[in-house]
């Protein structure tokens, strides 16, 4: 067996090169962890009035129609009110564990409208029978907001409002 000594010349130059070596690799490593932009998806948000309605008047009513008013024009928009839904009972088989919806009671539903603003609007909300006769009736302020379905820093996908009707007929918005 041969036993060599290291060369005190060579294994101070690996030296000296490995530390020149050493702050480039941690300022890239440092670097590398910051980002100017951030990861954003291509998920939009619906532009327009979300309705909901609570029971026991969600039983009554079919459809809703709405007209959004600002600067001096108005847009209407139909509403499709479909059964609402909450969790059920939960079921466990092994590993893997379901929920089914269970209907609440109430209705909801999205009215579309094109170019609704970040701003007060009037909306008129109207609360449709089977036979399309009225059973509500209301006129309100809402001010519509943008939503920002990826955080802020991926800008606003739209403005949207929520119109919720109790089993009463008063209505708010958020």
């Amino acid at each position: 067996m041969i036993v060599r000594e290291a060369n005190p010349i060579r294994l101070t130059h690996v030296l000296r090169v490995m530390r020149r070596l050493l702050w480039p690799a941690l300022a890239c490593a440092l670097l590398a962890g910051c980002s100017a932009d951030p990861l954003c998806t291509l998920i939009g948000t619906p532009v327009g009035v979300s309705v909901q309605v609570k029971g026991p008047l969600a039983g009554r009513a079919a459809t809703a129609s709405m007209e959004v008013c600002w600067d001096g024009a108005c847009k209407p928009a139909h509403v499709e009110l479909m059964p609402s839904t909450r969790p059920g009972k939960e079921s466990c088989s092994g590993d893997t564990c379901s929920v089914t919806a269970v209907p609440d009671g109430g209705k909801h539903g999205f009215g579309d409208v094109p170019g609704l603003p970040d701003r007060p609007v009037r909306v008129r909300l109207r609360l449709l029978d089977a036979d399309e006769a009225p059973i509500l009736d209301r006129r309100l302020d809402v001010t519509p907001r943008l939503r920002y379905p990826n955080g802020p820093e991926c800008g606003a996908g739209g403005p949207n409002a929520v119109l919720t009707v109790d089993g009463a007929g008063l209505v708010t918005s958020s």
